[in-house]
């Protein structure tokens, strides 16, 4: 369903006014709403626009597949809702702005000057909120894939990165895997890469707002502008990383990220001068319900802050396992299947078709070609070609699990911002 223009919906709430009277009536001029978003690759957006379609093979989402696409089949350019996203390749930052379509999501490899070809979970939030809405909404949205909140986005109450025990063991000890070569370069490093993502979010938001114009072209400045929300989706690399967070398989294992997230959502709210700002957390759902051990307690790490005395009715965790697509994730096991089989080709494993080492690369090639043939049928050739467009951290790269998180989280924020008021 494509966004009502501005003036359409001010007609609306002023029944007896004129069409001119009604887009310049005071009774229309609100304060701009500003959401911001933020995190890793999962907030940059790894979903194909390809694979919108298979959100209409679910009864219960083609409503939400109507409201992404227009009549003539084209995304919904938001008339309501501007974004200014901030992102980058390696060291090289750049922004985009404009109206909310589908398109803002990963960059990597694309022009940098218009929206690409993948959405985030920023497309279906700035849809949920301009229906919501009868005043212009601005997303701000800095992500960059691969960034930890250990270090990368590291608060500036949390101090300085600290070694642990299990560090300080592992990289004073005897030279081996996973020592620093020079140990002074590696602290120097990791100094200079403490807070550094934080601080370029922390800019741009401030950038953006002393001049909204620059997004919105007819924002009023005499309207001035309201700190709604914000949306934090990350946490990969700090779940991976058994160095900051070592004692694999202990309970509470993850409770140092817990402790971060907390550090951010009060520093986030300082540094905007925003002491209640509403605040979501995108609790990471890779590999759905039945996900491993380590994921299951990293996500009770990423909910715990949501759960404190002090962010009682201003923090929401958000689970975002329920969104994972269960049939494309078996299909994604079955590819995981034909990868661990090309390698024990390669490696010649005792157990496998090339013990003796003596296939061509030729003969591995049809080998794989007929495990994987008889191992995934053409229906789930098809299947995952429609639906996924990405590897299981991305969440299969899928268009539909995306469009869910960003209405789940447009309708958390909405919900702290409802109990906010009287």
């Amino acid at each position: 369903m494509k966004a009502k223009p501005k003036t359409a919906r001010c007609v609306m709430a002023a029944v007896a006014a004129s069409l001119m009277l009604a887009a310049t009536s005071p009774a229309c001029a609100k304060p701009l709403k500003v959401f911001i978003l933020a995190g890793q690759s999962n907030m940059e957006g790894p979903a194909r626009i390809e694979t919108f379609d298979y959100i209409g093979d679910d009864p219960a989402t083609v409503p939400l597949l109507k409201q992404m696409r227009g009549d003539d089949g084209k995304p919904t350019v938001c008339e309501g809702v501007w974004i200014s996203y901030l992102t980058g390749e390696g060291e090289k930052n750049f922004v985009l702005n404009g109206r909310l379509t589908a398109g803002y999501g990963s960059l990597w490899g694309r022009d940098k000057t218009s929206p690409g070809d993948k959405i985030g979970p920023e497309f279906t939030f700035g849809l949920t909120l301009d229906a919501a809405f009868g005043e212009p909404v601005l997303l701000i949205k800095t992500a960059w894939g691969g960034r930890s909140l250990h270090t990368d986005f590291r608060p500036p109450s949390a101090g300085p990165y600290q070694l642990n025990d299990y560090q300080k063991k592992l990289y004073y000890g005897p030279p081996g895997h996973g020592v620093p070569k020079d140990m002074n370069q590696w602290l120097a490093d990791k100094t200079r890469e403490t807070g550094h993502y934080y601080r370029l979010m922390i800019e741009h938001v401030k950038k953006v707002l002393a001049d909204p114009t620059r997004v919105v072209p007819d924002h009023d400045p005499a309207q001035g502008y309201e700190l709604a929300g914000f949306v934090w989706l990350q946490g990969w690399n700090d779940m991976v990383d058994g160095h900051t967070y070592p004692d694999r398989g202990r309970p509470g294992r993850f409770a140092l990220y817990s402790e971060l997230l907390a550090h951010f959502i009060r520093d986030v709210r300082k540094d905007l001068g925003a002491p209640k700002l509403p605040f979501v957390i995108g609790v990471m759902g890779v590999g759905g319900l039945d996900a491993d051990p380590t994921t299951q307690e990293f996500r009770k790490a990423m909910a715990a802050p949501a759960a404190l005395p002090e962010f009682t009715g201003t923090v929401a965790a958000v689970e975002t396992a329920p969104f994972w697509s269960e049939e494309l994730g078996a299909i994604d096991k079955k590819h995981e299947k034909v990868r661990q089989m090309r390698y024990f080709l390669d490696t010649k494993h005792k157990e496998y078709a090339n013990a003796e080492g003596k296939m061509t690369e030729e003969q591995k090639r049809e080998y794989l070609k007929k495990f994987e043939a008889d191992l995934i049928s053409p229906a789930e050739v098809a299947l995952w070609k429609r639906g996924a467009s990405n590897a299981g951290y991305h969440y299969l790269g899928c268009a539909k699990t995306f469009a869910l998180m960003g209405k789940a989280f447009a309708e958390a924020n909405l919900k702290l911002l409802a109990s906010e008021r009287p």
